[in-house]
């Protein structure tokens, strides 16, 4: 006769093991090479009666044990003779990035990493237990093990460290460490409906610090829920990096142009250039769930465009063969500047990816130059410090094309913007078609 199987009580939603168990589902996820944000929203959804705090509590363990990169593998090497099940490797992960970040919790740890290895793998908890008492107790060679290898000193792959210690030889560990730190929650007042000043004051108002930025984004001093910031629902603000605030003065727009923004999920930017403008916008994705988010935004803005599933590059499937004056082309690319927001990027990206990215870029600028009208002016965009997707991607588009330019004020021709504590990075150029050639 089998003996019954042992039936767990439910973890309490707001119990460490149940924040640790689901962080771990997260993580271990990004490790078989799922993506972070869509795994966490299904997670999301497939829970609505989770209130704020168990959600935050779940994605501030997943986050940060995955901006953790490598750390984790650097311990558990000294105490593991043969590999786990992902998962329990995951619980692991999360758990050493705990115990990092709150010893003073250590013991309150391993007790609730235990009862969640129980759920996922009842008979490992022994070995979870076994393996985080060992590193309490030989906690002091921690640190050397983690300073012995630029990977888990810094935690990003090798190859990231590498690429950005030769391309920015005065600044590459302050570059590295901004993407390693909670990222920064700016605003974007909607002109339409509320001016700059009278929002700043609002927020005030409502004890939300804030502080007004060069191009009026607004950085907040405390990330908050969406749902405590006034006039949101209505359509006043929007939540938009400040960094990425940057696109659409840069394209600088006019009422009555014709504009495409060629690769606009998830809308911010199209939803910027409308809010300081009166133009004919069309957005274009590739991507039908994405493509709905931009129409989502705008209608939560009371704005419009025409909006297109389409694949920009087949221009007979889209382009009607009027020129654009104004072509913001955010192109795909490695989000190497925004890791911080995305820190599954260091586990999934490959550095045969950035060949890959950069053709893919090349590829969208040439045929997107064949749309815009002579005289107009195109902005290309990353949200990459990697310059090979970046400045020499210009370089060779200018080598290529004669009827192209730098274009717009000293500021905006090339701007390249640098993580920092106030903003992610991006890199922008404006480029005009010469009226003639020569």
């Amino acid at each position: 006769m089998k003996p019954s199987r042992l039936i767990l009580p439910q973890l309490l939603p707001d119990s460490l093991a149940h924040a640790l168990l689901h962080a771990a589902h997260l993580v271990a996820a990004v490790i078989e090479g799922g993506n972070l944000t869509v795994r966490y929203e299904s997670l999301v959804r497939e829970n609505p009666s989770w209130p704020d705090g168990v959600r935050g509590a779940i994605r501030d363990l997943a986050w940060n044990t995955l901006r953790d990169y490598g750390r984790g593998d650097v311990v558990l090497a000294h105490f593991l003779s043969k590999p786990l099940p992902i998962p329990v490797h995951a619980l692991l992960l999360v758990a050493i990035h705990r115990l990092e970040r709150r010893p003073a919790q250590a013991y309150t740890l391993v007790d609730q990493a235990v009862e969640a290895a129980a759920r996922l793998a009842a008979g490992l908890k022994g070995v979870v237990n076994a393996v985080l008492r060992n590193i309490l107790r030989h906690g002091a060679a921690v640190p050397g093990w983690l300073a012995a290898s630029p990977v888990s000193r810094y935690a990003y792959p090798a190859w990231w460290v590498e690429r950005i210690r030769r391309q920015y030889s005065g600044d590459w560990e302050a570059i590295l460490a901004a993407g390693n730190i909670h990222p920064p929650m700016s605003l974007r007042v909607n002109r339409r409906r509320a001016t700059v000043e009278d929002y700043l004051a609002e927020l005030a108002a409502t004890g939300i610090s804030a502080r007004r930025l060069a191009n009026d984004a607004l950085l907040l001093e405390h990330p908050l829920p969406v749902s405590r910031l006034p006039g949101f629902s209505e359509g006043r603000v929007s939540v938009q990096d400040a960094g990425a605030q940057w696109a659409a003065p840069c394209l600088g727009a006019r009422a009555g142009e014709r504009v495409l923004d060629a690769c606009a999920a998830p809308g911010g930017k199209s939803a910027h250039l409308l809010e300081l403008a009166d133009i004919a916008l069309t957005a274009l994705e590739l991507d039908s769930g994405r493509a709905g988010r931009i129409r989502a935004n705008l209608d939560r803005l009371g704005l419009e465009a025409t909006i297109k599933v389409i694949d920009c590059c087949d221009l007979g499937a889209w382009w009607d063969g009027q020129p654009f004056d104004r072509i913001l082309a955010d192109v795909p690319c490695s989000a190497s500047g925004v890791v911080r927001r995305h820190p599954d990027i260091k586990w999934l990206r490959r550095e045969s990816d950035v060949a890959a990215f950069v053709a893919q870029q090349k590829s969208i600028i040439n045929t997107l130059w064949q749309t815009l009208a002579l005289g107009g002016t195109m902005l290309y965009v990353t949200c990459s410090v990697f310059e090979d997707e970046n400045r020499l991607q210009i370089e060779r588009f200018l080598a290529c094309h004669p009827d192209a330019e730098l274009s717009g004020p000293s500021t905006h021709r090339i701007r390249a913007i640098l993580p920092t504590t106030d903003h992610d990075g991006f890199y922008y150029t404006c480029l005009r078609k010469k009226t003639r050639h020569g």
